[in-house]
């Protein structure tokens, strides 16, 4: 008797089909065979709205377990936090979402790369807490770029070095 090797899940990011709604994007998600997906809660190129987060990502969460899915991971436009971050992450974990992804920041001409990194790293830190209490570790995606704050690895690494990776 052969034993097959455990398959690994099949999630991916919903930013291409955004426009559909939960149903859509579970039929969707089912018809191609994937196990779940990440969800973009974020304002700009957002699946569900970051204010709606309390009525739309239940939806998203019921139409897809409803087909034996899954919603992952949730994107955010999260980078310190605030009374929206908040009800964002106490939403996503509340409906047992284990991760959450970041926003991202670009770096401008008026402030400095190391004043930026700084800020953000500020953020990142003053954020900490909350998704340990909820169980819920976020991530840094490095965007490429010249002026993506992450691209270079050093930045994440300068941002996060303090901070318990449980929490980022």
């Amino acid at each position: 008797e052969t034993t097959a090797a455990p398959r690994f899940k099949i999630i991916a990011f919903s930013k291409p089909f955004a426009h559909l709604g939960p149903d859509e994007t579970a039929d969707l998600v089912a018809e191609v065979g994937w196990d779940g997906i990440e969800c973009p809660v974020r304002t700009k190129a957002g699946q569900i709205a970051p204010e709606r987060v309390e009525e739309d990502l239940p939806k998203m969460v019921e139409a897809l377990k409803k087909r034996g899915k899954e919603v992952t991971m949730v994107t955010t436009e999260i980078i310190k936090p605030d009374p929206l971050a908040e009800k964002v992450l106490r939403t996503a974990a509340k409906l047992g979402i284990k991760k959450y992804r970041c926003g991202f920041v670009k770096y401008t001409a008026d402030k400095s790369i190391p004043d930026t990194v700084s800020e953000v790293g500020g953020g990142l830190k003053d954020l900490a807490a909350l998704p340990r209490a909820l169980g819920l570790p976020g991530g840094w995606q490095n965007h490429s770029g010249a002026d993506m704050v992450g691209a270079p690895l050093w930045d994440i690494w300068t941002m996060i070095k303090d901070l318990d990776p449980r929490d980022l």
